[in-house]
């Protein structure tokens, strides 16, 4: 529970990161929004673990950067500019369900019918919610926020296949800095320089960085090394869940019954499809990685200084197979 209380951070702040990004960041700038939230991330990640890529992880973490961070922030800035928060942050609501299928493919770890039933309840949800001819719903928005969830998904199971013993803190870090870096070149060939901020800008960058960056993307990246793909899905459902109460109770955004309805069959699919007793009915494989013992958790808090020394850190011990 403690891994999954830890992973649970990410998605609540990424939740909120689609208000902060809809509301304060400048809406057509979306190379430039991005860099300025990975590179930044990447270079205060690097400064804490001091670890320069070896072997094979200087190619990986330029694709798991590419992945990751490149083409999905960019997705998701645009999603958050051309879509209402709560509808931005359902339509991501799907992705542990193609986590679930990714892994089965990527990883070994097969979905029962009950996973598939749910993925297809959850498809039918989405369709609910964003096919009913409601005013507001933009069809590039909703077709980039769909691109951003199965690239995320992708990206974050080849983590976790590639991950062999290497710090947690020390990759993500590189996938930050490698998508920031290619980030920053292509928005100063677009478009051109950078857009001026203003106060309340540079305060939403400051949170979307060091948060719904950083710390985010360390504490899911464990989450994936210690949990099944199914487990940390489920906690991925704070997600919509976040950005549905901040964009309903902060925006002043409205659902229609409609909506609630799909939203409720999305929450209901991915309930449905989540694995957690597969692994004793034999209905799945062990996950890749055991739970880590208490040492292992002292060494993680010890080596990584993100996360003080509380007990549960990113880095903990290496890990068999996995890489976020």
């Amino acid at each position: 529970m403690r891994w999954v209380a830890l992973t649970a951070v990410a998605p609540v702040a990424w939740g909120a990161n689609y208000y902060v990004t809809h509301e304060f960041l400048p809406p057509d700038s979306p190379l430039y929004g991005a860099a300025l939230r990975a590179l930044p991330a990447g270079l205060v990640l690097l400064g804490l673990c001091r670890q320069r890529p070896r072997g094979a992880w200087w190619w990986r973490s330029a694709v798991l950067g590419l992945l990751n961070v490149s083409v999905f922030f960019v997705l998701v800035y645009a999603a958050s500019q051309l879509l209402p928060t709560s509808i931005a942050s359902t339509v991501m609501a799907v992705s542990p369900l193609a986590m679930m299928l990714i892994a089965w493919a990527l990883v070994a770890e097969r979905p029962g019918i009950a996973h598939l039933a749910g993925a297809a309840i959850g498809l039918g949800g989405v369709c609910l919610m964003l096919l009913t001819g409601t005013a507001g719903v933009s069809v590039p928005g909703v077709l980039a926020s769909v691109a951003a969830m199965l690239v995320s998904s992708f990206g974050h199971i080849l983590t976790k296949r590639w991950n062999a013993g290497t710090d947690v803190l020390a990759s993500t870090a590189w996938q930050l800095t490698a998508g920031g870096l290619f980030l920053l070149l292509v928005a100063a060939a677009v478009e051109g320089p950078p857009p001026s901020l203003s106060t309340p800008a540079l305060l939403a960058f400051g949170y979307v960085t060091l948060v719904a960056t950083a710390l985010a993307f360390a504490v899911w990246f464990i989450g994936l090394r210690y949990l099944p793909a199914g487990t940390v899905g489920l906690v991925g459902l704070l997600n919509p869940v976040t950005g549905v109460l901040l964009g309903t109770a902060v925006a002043g955004e409205v659902l229609t019954v409609q909506q609630l309805c799909g939203l409720a069959l999305v929450l209901a699919g991915v309930v449905l499809g989540q694995p957690t007793r597969a692994g004793r009915r034999g209905g799945s494989r062990t996950p890749l990685q055991p739970a880590p013992d208490k040492s292992a958790a002292r060494e993680f808090s010890t080596r990584n200084p993100l996360l003080g020394s509380g007990g549960t850190g990113a880095g903990a011990a290496p890990m068999a197979c996995r890489d976020e």
